[in-house]
């Protein structure tokens, strides 16, 4: 329990500090921001910004602001806002109390469809088909971008149906739709990583012993349901921390008052003590969830853990679909080859939003431009920047995972800082751009990752067979090398994979808030950003990068390269299965 909670701690330090320093960071002068944000008509005059500094004691510089700052906390005190004036708990608690709502709705909508996803596995693996599904749907719905399902949802079932209110935050109606737009996603990510885990556990030797005793299929599924949920609960975390901080575009869509939205302000604004309270408040809720997960994982695993009594099952065999890796590579291919013969930046005013047809296979922007060669000429920069930035997500994370107090500590941290935030901290250092971008995503990603290993190093390292190979002497880093690195590297290599879209996306939002790619460039998500105004009248501008990028989420999961098992360290503790097994 020490290392998670001094990782916490540093990361928690860590976060708030460079918070702190953003105003400072980005070379602009806060006094000057503060005073734009009051009165954007006033004239920025020496005595003007001079009167500035002394109200908020800027004259002192960043480190004596952020250690008076961090003593008032101590007391409770967040202090004031620097453009309003007003104290700054009730509005991190007001803002805070809308985006647990919204989060609570939105896991209404995910836990459910994780359930739908994984059901089929479920009912298969009791029946004794182990062999392993491609997931296309769960990979198809996780790589729907999140702003342009709730740009969808907001004109077809508000505009065009009428059926629930657009915007606000008033009543039951308004929360629907917000929920819909960050769970299906969320849930389309829970319900993959189950069904990628269910097949192994029932190769396990305690389910072939309870199915010789004569178990329905009902106790078999219900008890590997149970045994598959330790490597998944830091996700569900993790996901629930994710969105209540990281729907700041889905709470700009629907205009709800969330913390991200609040905190997104505060930082354009350079509010500090609103942004450092936001902050502060989502990364807490980090903490809090990463701790009822501990708790509920002891609960189900502990003893195995503890008495190094799991086991680990035979690799298990992918079900190849050939029509659907065929299709799924050959669309993505066909666009983006014949859209590299087109010229992306030639604008035609007379051309403006046209449909689909000879001349524009894609139809055109609101500029008159190709998209059919915006996409094609968009796609090495996006889906190259993304899969860096998966790669090195998937190095660190299998790294922090051979030390899995300190990785589940960091995650919690990191993953509570929204995108958003940690684009504007890389934009203020080293200005804004692609590069940046880059980082900024790649700093918030890794941690479901690392979670995800973390997990698995803790069970791999409790088998009995490794600790039995200790036991007749065998060396830590043979246990390493040929035992917990095989068990780890598969399961989070295709978890990075269903991650792929979203990072490709999150790059893309950031684009969109000019922290990533500028105008013209032809990237997918300023495609995406630029269309998103005129979706109702040109829905194929929006659609067609999200299109390419649906189908190359289900090309990843369902190539075989991808889709092949490795050795999972997923088992079931001997005692539990004796107990469990006289119960049944």
């Amino acid at each position: 329990m020490i290392a998670p909670a001094l990782a916490r701690a540093g990361g928690l330090a860590a976060v708030v500090a460079a918070v702190g320093l953003l105003p400072w960071l980005a070379g602009r002068d806060p006094a000057l921001s503060v005073l734009r944000a009051r009165s954007a008509e006033q004239e920025p005059t020496r005595e003007a910004l001079d009167a500035v500094r002394r109200e908020l004691g800027l004259d002192a510089g960043p480190v004596a602001l952020f250690g008076d700052w961090l003593l008032d906390a101590v007391r409770g005190d967040l202090g004031r806002s620097w453009v309003t004036g007003r104290d700054v708990l009730p509005s991190v608690l007001s803002g805070l109390g809308a985006s647990v709502t919204l989060m609570a709705a939105a896991l209404l909508v995910a836990v459910p469809l994780a359930a739908a996803l994984c059901a089929p596995a479920l009912v298969r693996g009791a029946r004794g088909d182990l062999v392993r599904s491609g997931g296309g749907v769960g990979a198809l719905l996780t790589a729907v971008p999140e702003f342009l399902l709730a740009t969808v949802l907001l004109v077809v079932v508000s505009v065009w149906w009428g059926w629930l209110p657009p915007y606000g935050w008033q009543g039951v109606g308004h929360v629907v739709l917000p929920a819909l737009a960050l769970g299906v996603p969320a849930g389309a990510v829970l319900g993959r990583l189950v069904d990628d885990a269910l097949p192994a556990v029932f190769q396990e030797r305690w389910v072939v012993l309870w199915r010789s005793w004569g178990c329905a299929p009902g106790v078999l599924a219900r008890a590997a349901l149970r045994r598959v949920l330790p490597p998944v609960l830091p996700q569900l975390g993790l996901v629930a921390v994710g969105l209540t901080g990281g729907a700041v575009a889905v709470e700009v869509v629907f205009a709800v008052p969330g913390l991200g939205r609040t905190a997104l302000g505060a930082a354009e604004s350079q509010d500090l003590p609103l942004l450092q309270g936001s902050v502060l408040a989502l990364v807490l809720l980090g903490f809090a969830a990463g701790l009822a997960v501990a708790v509920a994982r002891h609960r189900v695993l502990g003893p195995a853990l503890r008495d190094a009594a799991l086991t680990a099952p035979p690799p298990v065999a992918s079900r190849a679909r050939p029509g659907v890796v065929a299709v799924s590579a050959v669309l993505p291919a066909v666009v983006v080859g014949w859209g590299l013969t087109r010229e992306p930046l030639r604008l035609d005013t007379a051309a403006r939003l046209l449909p689909p047809s000879w001349a524009h296979p894609l139809g055109t922007d609101a500029l008159g431009r190709d998209v059919l060669a915006r996409v094609g000429h968009g796609a090495p920069a996006t889906l190259g920047v993304a899969l860096v930035v998966c790669a090195c997500s998937y190095a660190v994370a299998v790294l922090l995972g051979f030390l899995p107090g300190v990785a589940q500590g960091v995650a919690e941290t990191a993953n509570a800082v929204p995108p958003v935030i940690a684009g504007l901290l890389v934009a203020a250092a080293a200005g804004p751009g692609a590069t940046g971008a880059a980082v900024a995503v790649g700093l918030v990603s890794w941690p479901p990752l690392a979670a995800h290993a973390a997990a698995l190093v803790q069970e791999a390292r409790a088998a009995t067979h490794a600790e039995a190979r200790r036991a007749l002497g065998a060396s830590p880093l043979w246990t390493v090398t040929r035992h917990v690195l095989p068990a780890v590297a598969g399961p989070v290599a295709r978890h990075a994979v269903l991650r792929l879209p979203g990072i490709a996306l999150a790059t893309a939002s950031l684009g969109f808030l000019g922290l990533g790619a500028q105008p013209p460039t032809p990237e997918w998500g300023l495609l995406l950003a630029e269309s998103l105004p005129y979706l109702e009248r040109a829905p194929w501008a929006a659609l067609s990068p999200a299109v390419v990028l649906l189908s190359l989420a289900v090309l990843a999961v369902s190539s075989p390269a991808v889709a092949s098992p490795t050795t999972p360290s997923r088992a079931a503790s001997a005692s539990a299965t004796s107990t469990s097994a006289g119960k049944a």
